[in-house]
């Protein structure tokens, strides 16, 4: 059963037209990327499981864990959205994860550029501060035109941000001088 304050927030959003506060934080962010300047983090989108299986292999996509159907059409809704929103995509970057690479692939808003400081360091905790700091000087010196697109994995995104982040969800960050300023989060579902 719904309370009183959920019907008068429900009657409001449909009478006034207004929209919840997520709502209104993902039209901001969709405005600072229409401008450029800023980066996007982004998760490969739904690969399910942990990690890679036993005898992984970087260069072979039949060992490793690969997007779902459903991740692939994730990966189609983003790319859509950011062409719909005629978001400038000025350099693609992706880690050489096939899921990644993939969802890069899908996504369909540039040429996709393979990099090796994107990729995941999951099972490699050695490689940690060496990819972080390669992606962060990479991310402080984006100045644009346009926005950069990097995709990479769970652990990279939050060894950048401090945070989690979902499959297929977005990050958006502006380079100021030494740091990153938050911009935003996006998420685009499938439908």
């Amino acid at each position: 059963m719904l309370s009183l304050r959920h019907l008068t927030f429900a009657l409001l959003i449909s009478v006034l037209g207004v929209m919840p506060a997520s709502t209104q934080a993902n039209e901001a962010t969709w405005q600072a990327l229409q401008e450029g300047g800023l980066v996007i983090l982004m998760r490969h989108s739904l690969a399910p499981g942990v990690g890679d299986p036993p005898g992984f292999e970087r260069g072979r996509c039949d060992t490793q864990r690969n997007l779902s159907a459903n991740g692939r059409a994730q990966a189609e809704a983003a790319g859509r959205a950011l062409r719909q929103r005629e978001i400038p995509i000025a350099a693609v970057f992706s880690s050489q994860w096939c899921r990644a690479l993939d969802t890069a692939e899908l996504m369909d808003v540039g040429e996709v550029a393979a990099a090796p400081w994107l990729d995941s360091f999951f099972r490699e905790r050695s490689e940690q501060a060496e990819r972080t700091e390669s992606a962060r000087e990479r991310i402080l010196s984006w100045q644009g035109p346009g926005n950069l697109l990097l995709i990479a994995h769970q652990v990279n995104i939050s060894a950048l941000v401090g945070g989690g982040v979902g499959s297929g969800e977005m990050i958006v960050v502006r380079p100021d001088g030494d740091d990153m300023q938050r911009v935003g989060r996006l998420s685009i579902r499938a439908d």
